[in-house]
C-alpha cells in the first residue's frame, strides 16, 4: 500500500468519524429544539388556561353583581329614578317623628313596580345611618297578605317589638287595650324621651277588609293622641283607597298621600338601562369592567337596542319589566361570549313578550283548534256576547258541511270532551259557577283569547291544515 493510499484511508476514516460527530451534534441540537418547543407549548397552554380561568371568574362576577341588582329591587342598594321629590318629602316626615317625637300618618300610592318599597327602604336606610336616630327607632312591618286578621297582626306586632315576655298570659278586654299596653311597655318617660315606633303596612288596602277596621282605627287614633310617638306608613296600589276607609278611620288619618306614577321619559329610561347594566368602579378586573361599560354605552346608542327598549317602554314603564328583560339578556353572557350584543337583547325581548296562552294553543289537537276558531267567529258575529257549547258545536258543524268531507267529523261526546279540555286549560271560562242541575251544553262561556293571539298561534302551529287556517282567516262565519 502506497503512502498516498494510506493517507487517503486514514483521511477517510477520520472524515467518517467527523461526520458521525457532526451528526451526533446535530441530533443533540435537534432534540434540544424539540424540548424547547414542547416547553413553550406547555407554557402557552398553561397561560391560556390561566387566561380562561380569569375570564370565567370575571363572567361569574358580572352575573352575580347584575343578578343581585335586578332581583333584590326592594333593597336600598339601588338608585332612585324619577322619585327624588317624594324621597325628600318622606324623609322629612320620618325625621320629624324620630328627631322631634311627632306622630304622623301617610300613604304611598302607586301602581305595582313604581318603586313604593324601594322609596321607603332608601329613606329608612338614610335614617338608620343618622347618629341621632341610630338605635332609637322601632320598626314594625306588617303585610296584608300575611296578617289576614287583627288577631294575627297583633301577635306579629308583639313579636317584632319583642314583648312576648311582657305580655305573658295577660287577658285583655279589647284590641285597643292590648295595643295600648304594648305601646305603654315601650315608654321611657315623657313623650319627648319615648322611643318612636314606625308601623309599615304593606298591601294597606287588604287591612281595610279586616272586621270593623279595628287595627287601622286604633293605630290612627294613637298617632293623633299624646302618647308614644307613632307614625303609620301604608303602601297600596289602590287609587281609591280613601273611599274604602270607614268614616271614623278616615277622620283620624292625616290625609297625606305620596303618589308614584313612573313619570320619567324615554331619555331617562335609556339612562336607567345604562346605569343598571354598568359594572361598579370597585369591580376586581378594571380592564374588563372598562371594556364592558364601553360596550354598554355603545349598545345604548344602537338603533336595534333602542327599538327593543322603546317597545317595552310603550308597553309598560314598570321597571321590574326592564329588569326582567336585562336578566334574560345577561343570561346569554359566557366565557366565549363575554359581552352583550343587540342580538342578545332582541332574543331576550322575544322571550319576555312570549304569550303563555298562545304557547298553550301550540299543544292543542286540531279538533280543539277548530273549536277555538268556532268561538272566534261567534265573538265576531255576536260582538263578544257569551256563548254555550251548543252554539260552538253548531258553528263547527257548518264548517264540516261546507268542506263536504268527514276528516273533522267527530261524534258529539268527543267534541264535548275537547271543549271541557279547553275549559280545564282556562282558555274558556264559565260566566257563573255551574250548578248540579244545569245542562253542560247550555252553560254560558267566554273565550279568553283575542283574535290576534289566535291568528299568531296558528301561524306557528305545527302542520296546521290549510283549510283550518283559511277558516280562521275568513272574516265571516260559515253561514
Amino acid at each position: 500500500m502506497g503512502a498516498r493510499e494510506g493517507t487517503a484511508l486514514r483521511g477517510g476514516r477520520e472524515g467518517g468519524e467527523a461526520g458521525k460527530r457532526r451528526e451526533g451534534t446535530a441530533g443533540r441540537i435537534g432534540e434540544g429544539c424539540a424540548d424547547e418547543h414542547r416547553m413553550k407549548s406547555a407554557m402557552s397552554k398553561r397561560k391560556l388556561k390561566d387566561t380562561c380561568g380569569a375570564s370565567a371568574e370575571c363572567i361569574s362576577q358580572v352575573q352575580k353583581i347584575l343578578r343581585e341588582r335586578f332581583c333584590h329591587r326592594p333593597s336600598a342598594t339601588g338608585k332612585l329614578f324619577g322619585i327624588e321629590f317624594q324621597y325628600r318629602h318622606l324623609l322629612e316626615l320620618l325625621k320629624r317623628t324620630t328627631l322631634h317625637g311627632e306622630s304622623n300618618s301617610a300613604l304611598i300610592v302607586g301602581p305595582r313596580g313604581s318603586g313604593k318599597s324601594t322609596l321607603l327602604n332608601h329613606v329608612l336606610k338614610h335614617l338608620r345611618e343618622m347618629k341621632q336616630v341610630r338605635g332609637n327607632l322601632l320598626e314594625v312591618h306588617l303585610n296584608g297578605l300575611l296578617q289576614t286578621s287583627d288577631k294575627v297582626a297583633l301577635k306579629e306586632i308583639t313579636r317584632q317589638l319583642q314583648l312576648e315576655n311582657v305580655v305573658g298570659d295577660k287577658v285583655f278586654g279589647s284590641f285597643a287595650e292590648n295595643l295600648a299596653f304594648l305601646l305603654e311597655a315601650l315608654r321611657k318617660g315623657d313623650r319627648t324621651s319615648s322611643c318612636p315606633v314606625l308601623f309599615v303596612l304593606d298591601e294597606f288596602d287588604l287591612f281595610v277588609h279586616h272586621k270593623n277596621q279595628t287595627l287601622l282605627y286604633n293605630l290612627f287614633d294613637i298617632s293623633q293622641s299624646a302618647q308614644t310617638p307613632v307614625t303609620i306608613i301604608g303602601l297600596t296600589c289602590r287609587q281609591d283607597i280613601l273611599e274604602l276607609l270607614e268614616k271614623r278611620v278616615k277622620s283620624r288619618f292625616s290625609h297625606r298621600q305620596i303618589y308614584l306614577m313612573n313619570s320619567f321619559d324615554f331619555k331617562q329610561y335609556i339612562k336607567i338601562f345604562k346605569e343598571q347594566l354598568s359594572l361598579p368602579a370597585e369591580f376586581p378586573d378594571e380592564p374588563f369592567a372598562q371594556k364592558w361599560n364601553d360596550n354598554i354605552q355603545h349598545l345604548s346608542e344602537d338603533k336595534i337596542v333602542q327599538d327593543v327598549l322603546q317597545n317595552l317602554f310603550h308597553h309598560t314603564k314598570d321597571l321590574r319589566s326592564l329588569y326582567f328583560l336585562l336578566m334574560l339578556a345577561v343570561g346569554a353572557v359566557t366565557v366565549h361570549h363575554p359581552l352583550l350584543t343587540a342580538a342578545d337583547l332582541q332574543e331576550a325581548s322575544r322571550q319576555h313578550s312570549t304569550d303563555s296562552k298562545a304557547n298553550i294553543v301550540h299543544g292543542l289537537s286540531v279538533l280543539e283548534i277548530c273549536l277555538i276558531i268556532a268561538m272566534k267567529h261567534l265573538n265576531d258575529v255576536y260582538d263578544g256576547e257569551p256563548f254555550n257549547f251548543q252554539m260552538v258545536y253548531n258553528e263547527f258543524q257548518k264548517f264540516i258541511q261546507r268542506k263536504a268531507h268527514s276528516m273533522y267529523n267527530f261524534e258529539k261526546p268527543v267534541v264535548m270532551k275537547a271543549f271541557e279540555h279547553l275549559l280545564q286549560l282556562e282558555l274558556v271560562k264559565p260566566l257563573e259557577r255551574p250548578s248540579a242541575r244545569a245542562q253542560r251544553e247550555y252553560l254560558l262561556m267566554r273565550l279568553l283569547l283575542d283574535n290576534t293571539q289566535i291568528m299568531d298561534a296558528l301561524q306557528v302551529y305545527p302542520n296546521c291544515p290549510t283549510d283550518v287556517k283559511q277558516w280562521a282567516a275568513s272574516s265571516l262565519s260559515w253561514l
